[in-house]
């Protein structure tokens, strides 16, 4: 089974994520973008739904198992191409031509909360999962662009006490606190997400132009301010 896959539904595509846990690492990066880049070039999808096979968990951020040997060998080449590859895996979703919506059916922690900042709907299942950035517990801060990120999210309020205390919310806090578009039960959050998706019909060349404007400050943070500091190969404190 491939890592990354996807199904049209009309002028929708369903990319699902078929790798275990979703954590990132440069072999599940590079078929995530290389799908993203066929959805693209060779269908006329409008609509980019993600969610997870994962029963559990839409994506659990930085795969650990592969980063901290990397980390811990001192191998900082490797360690800055795996956070640009990360950072082009963010940016290419920012600036997606196609509407996109996180269909968040499980836990969305670390990068993958982080990761839902790229798009431009969120919605999550209300009878599992929860949304949490842990990076304070496990020494590992923001960069830059990843902060933008969740700022598209949530409120400066919310980031505050997220991201100091490694809180977990639910899918009703996450509404309550409108960082998703709708929040329902397994059984009927796909039907929902896809009822939404299928009225999303937009020119691509008009959705980027508009994305590019309207994440102007988020992709400065992951083009300018991310770069020097990946340079450092210090990312762990």
């Amino acid at each position: 089974m491939a890592l990354v896959e996807y199904e049209l539904k009309e002028h929708v595509a369903v990319l699902t994520m078929n790798n275990g846990e979703n954590r990132f690492n440069p072999t599940y990066l590079g078929e995530f973008l290389d799908v993203l880049d066929e959805i693209e070039n060779k269908t006329e999808a409008a609509t980019l739904v993600v969610t997870s096979a994962n029963e559990k968990i839409w994506c659990n951020g930085l795969d650990l198992d592969w980063l901290m040997p990397v980390v811990q060998a001192k191998d900082v080449d490797t360690s800055k191409k795996f956070f640009y590859q990360l950072n082009d895996l963010f940016r290419r979703l920012l600036v997606y031509p196609l509407t996109t919506i996180a269909a968040i059916n499980g836990h969305a922690f670390a990068g993958g909360a982080i990761l839902t900042g790229a798009f431009d709907f969120r919605y999550m299942r209300t009878d599992r999962g929860f949304f949490c950035i842990p990076e304070v517990d496990i020494s590992i801060p923001f960069l830059p662009g990843m902060m933008a990120l969740l700022r598209n999210v949530m409120s400066n309020d919310v980031m505050h006490f997220m991201g100091l205390t490694g809180s977990r919310m639910t899918a009703q806090q996450c509404l309550d606190a409108k960082m998703v578009a709708g929040a329902y039960h397994i059984d009927e959050m796909m039907d929902k997400v896809m009822e939404f998706a299928l009225t999303q019909n937009k020119r691509r060349q008009v959705v980027t132009a508009i994305k590019e404007e309207m994440h102007r400050d988020i992709l400065y943070a992951i083009n300018e301010l991310d770069p020097p500091i990946i340079e450092t190969g210090r990312l762990q404190v």
